[in-house]
């Protein structure tokens, strides 16, 4: 992973000028040990693996040091936000603050606005700090220097291609996957894919099928800029002034009008069930989502081989893809206790430990060595393919890609909702005038037609600052 080397060094420098020895005047009796309570958003297998792991600390370090972690909630991404928020404000009803949560950069802002998180750099030396990916601290650090969202487990996206569709498609056309590494390709194997599709059904005209989806339009577009060299966000809205969004805009809007891309308000995952889609770009921890078999219109099933490939780029651009998930915050509260909240993180995110975490899910660890030989052995012992895939996709990325920190304000979700939703508002309305005209038109004159002025409405419609 390519890291900024001054942010780093900046790093590094206000790392040795922190407490490192915070721990030299705290003395816990192991006899009579504190509790710290703890709320996490981790489900399904990822709550069993926390729960064994949290079982093993308390036995094992927590007994040494005097520790016992409990876990009062378990909430998903969303409710745990409103709770932590409404602790945060005092509402009535709210359930007092844990000594330890998981959050995403949007809730410990909150949090961290109102003076309620701990500043992490107190609990870590300079060369502890060292041993962790440099982006992934640095999402942490939502106000100024002090790292208050520690990093756990993290995910990206990638490219989700059923192999099993395009292997066949790809024999009869001359296709080659090799293609899909740029979303300009993408847009190219769609158009043939579309074509392909509907020559198997000469006595209707005009049914090809849908190639491709980005889960996410708002990070599809904010990545394509930052692989152009150019930011999506400037000033607290979207920057579609500057030509990287026309790169962006052919990519999207004018296979979608003619029918080669998805315009959908669900995930990406759901169309790949029923084969509506061949390949997606999205979360690396979505991974578990995709249905081993697809089940056709027909009600006929097959088995669905997956490849997990590295996230795209747009033709001359950057390899940067975006870095996503959330982290561990600690309440502040008396040195005590967040010194000993600082021992269970360290314990939690050491590279063997971590890697026990992440392994079993699409999420990527934390630290260097952990994208290392401890991961080539732990891919050895996997037994479930898809996760061997995205595991040695990402020792890729790790390598070859910068990981972009998604900018954070006031806002952010309210924007990226409505950048969506007019995105695929015009794209929809587009694709049904299309698909009328096609009744008396080629598909040529239907699609000029359609989309005159529908770049710069769009660009117009927008609203500014």
């Amino acid at each position: 992973m390519k890291s900024n080397n001054t942010s780093f060094i900046c790093l590094i420098l206000m790392s040795f000028m922190v407490l490192t020895g915070c721990s030299d005047d705290i003395q816990v009796d192991a006899k009579n040990p504190i509790t710290l309570t703890l709320w996490h958003n981790y489900g399904g297998q990822l709550k069993e693996t926390m729960d064994d792991m949290i079982d093993e600390f308390n036995e094992t370090i927590g007994a040494e040091k005097g520790i016992i972690i409990s876990v009062t909630s378990i909430s998903g991404n969303a409710t745990l936000h409103e709770k932590l928020v409404m602790a945060a404000n005092g509402d009535p009803g709210a359930q007092p603050l844990p000594d330890i949560t998981t959050a995403y950069p949007r809730t410990a802002l909150v949090l961290a606005g109102k003076g309620l998180l701990a500043d992490l750099n107190q609990q870590f030396t300079a060369q502890e700090l060292y041993a962790y990916i440099p982006e992934f601290l640095q999402e942490g650090r939502i106000m100024g220097d002090g790292l208050y969202v520690f990093p756990a487990a993290k995910s990206t996206e990638a490219l989700f291609v059923n192999t099993t569709i395009f292997n066949r498609f790809a024999g009869e056309t001359g296709a080659d996957i090799e293609d899909l590494k740029t979303f300009e390709g993408i847009i190219r194997t769609a158009s043939l894919y579309y074509d392909w599709t509907d020559e198997r059904t000469p006595d209707i005209q005009n049914d090809g099928k849908m190639f491709f989806m980005p889960d996410s339009l708002f990070n599809f577009s904010l990545i394509g800029y930052k692989q152009l060299g150019e930011e999506f966000i400037n000033d607290g809205t979207v920057n579609l002034a500057c030509p990287q969004f026309r790169n962006i805009w052919e990519c999207y809007y004018k296979p979608a009008v003619l029918g080669q891309v998805a315009v959908f308000d669900g995930y990406a995952t759901d169309l790949a069930k029923t084969a509506d889609i061949v390949c997606s770009t999205g979360s690396t921890a979505g991974v578990s989502f995709f249905s081993p078999t697809v089940t056709y219109a027909n009600n006929t099933s097959e088995p669905a081989e997956l490849a997990i490939l590295p996230y795209p780029v747009f033709e001359g651009g950057k390899k940067v893809a975006v870095q996503r998930g959330g982290g561990i915050s600690v309440i502040k509260s008396t040195k005590e206790r967040e010194y000993l909240a600082g021992i269970f993180l360290k314990w939690f995110t050491s590279p063997e430990n971590n890697l026990r975490f992440v392994s079993s899910t699409g999420y990527l660890p934390v630290t260097e060595e952990a994208f290392g030989e401890l991961m080539s052995k732990e891919i050895e012992s996997i037994s479930d393919n898809n996760i061997k895939k995205l595991l040695n996709t990402s020792k890729i990325m790790q390598k070859e890609y910068e990981f972009y920190i998604p900018p954070l304000f006031d806002g952010i979700d309210q924007l990226q909702d409505q950048y969506q939703n007019q995105l695929k508002q015009i794209a929809a309305q587009s694709r049904e005038a299309y698909i009328d005209l096609l009744k008396t038109g080629n598909p040529e004159m239907a699609y000029k037609t359609v989309s005159k002025d529908a770049y710069e409405n769009f660009i117009n419609g927008f609203p500014r600052k």
